[in-house]
């Protein structure tokens, strides 16, 4: 593959030498212990989209013993978010390793582990903080297959996005940020079965995935979640609603937003759900937009050279005469995200922005 990024062996291991070295399991685990995260859906197979996500990561560290995870207060507290919660009890502090409020130490570290035949996992707290480990993450991990051959297998876990007025520093959407960096993959699911899906993929990929998680989907998203080992490949798109008349394109909360316009409206409207922002599925998005001839992009990231103008770009190169409209975009603007709930709720975009958009584009 291009770009300095490795190619997967059929085994699933790096396509790179290394010493193939694993954390050894503490000898008693808690076998079948359900986290605080999932223990309320657990039984019936329905998950939250937070519940998912600790789900697929127990499911990748039972399976294999060289995946480990870095954070802060990710042991005994169980993470800020409590996707970890009851890791450090089955599989000791060998593996969930609670580290200092130090991003650039927590990716420097799991570059190397990773380097050494681990499959780090790192929590940021906050998708924003990852600005504080960017070096490590955009000019180490990025660049170290395409330097010297060797893969960097290792996951960073990104809780982002806003709507719960948390303000400039707590409320980010990132994705943009690492798009600009070849080397990594961006991955951001929407529901649950693919929150598990996805993260499984992305641990067994030999590259370094960035994956985007958004807060206010944690609980407020359920879905059947398939019981065991679930993966989603990266880089394929799914159709969330079929229609003929217009396309939406959008990635995240975006696509819940898009389900509920078009439901509201009642109108012929198709919702493509990227999923996987690099790579993206550039097949999926121009059948679209050939099937449809009208897209709009949305996500709630801001707008310069954001996702949606990627895409816009792609289909407008390449699939210009199968337009009937110009393509739009709706997203934030581009300004920080204010802590004030009004202010908030103007700055992102909301239910009726949405219905508007799209009434526009399907009148053009």
């Amino acid at each position: 593959m291009s770009g300095g990024v490795a190619e997967a062996r059929p085994d699933g291991d790096p396509a790179a030498p290394g010493r193939g070295s694993s954390m050894e399991e503490p000898e008693a685990k808690a076998e079948g212990k359900v986290s605080e995260a999932g223990a309320e859906e657990a039984a019936g197979g329905v998950l939250t989209y937070l519940a998912a996500i600790s789900d697929g990561l127990r499911e990748e560290m039972r399976r294999d013993p060289s995946v480990i995870c870095f954070g802060e207060d990710i042991g005994a507290f169980g993470g800020a978010f409590k996707v970890t919660d009851g890791f450090a009890e089955e599989f000791g502090a060998s593996r969930v390793i609670d580290a200092p409020l130090a991003e650039n130490a927590i990716i420097g570290a799991a570059v190397g582990a990773a380097a050494e035949g681990l499959r780090p996992v790192c929590e940021m707290q906050f998708a924003d903080f990852i600005a504080c480990g960017f070096d490590q993450l955009v000019n180490v991990a990025a660049k170290l297959h395409y330097r010297q051959g060797v893969a960097v297998p290792m996951v960073v876990r990104l809780p982002s996005g806003g709507g719960f007025s948390g303000g400039p520093f707590h409320s980010q959407n990132p994705e943009a940020w690492f798009l600009q960096a070849p080397g990594l993959k961006v991955v951001a699911p929407a529901f649950a079965d693919d929150a598990k899906g996805l993260l499984a993929s992305a641990i067994r990929d030999p590259n370094p995935v960035c994956f985007l998680e958004h807060k206010g989907l944690y609980r407020n998203v359920k879905g059947e979640v398939p019981e065991g080992e679930h993966t989603v490949p990266l880089g394929e798109a799914r159709v969330a609603r079929e229609g003929g008349e217009l396309t939406v394109i959008a990635y995240g909360s975006a696509v819940h937003l898009a389900l509920e316009a078009t439901q509201q409206l009642g109108e012929d409207v198709e919702v493509l759900d990227l999923r996987s922002l690099c790579p993206l599925d550039t097949e999926a998005i121009l059948g679209s937009a050939r099937k449809t001839g009208k897209v709009l992009v949305a996500h709630e990231a801001t707008r310069s050279c954001g996702v949606g103008a990627e895409v816009a770009a792609l289909v407008t190169e390449q699939a210009f005469e199968d337009l009937d409209a110009p393509l739009r975009r709706l997203t934030a603007p581009d300004v920080p995200i204010p802590f004030s709930p009004p202010l908030e709720q103007a700055v992102l975009p909301q239910l009726d922005d949405m219905k508007e958009a799209i009434d526009e584009l399907l009148r053009y």
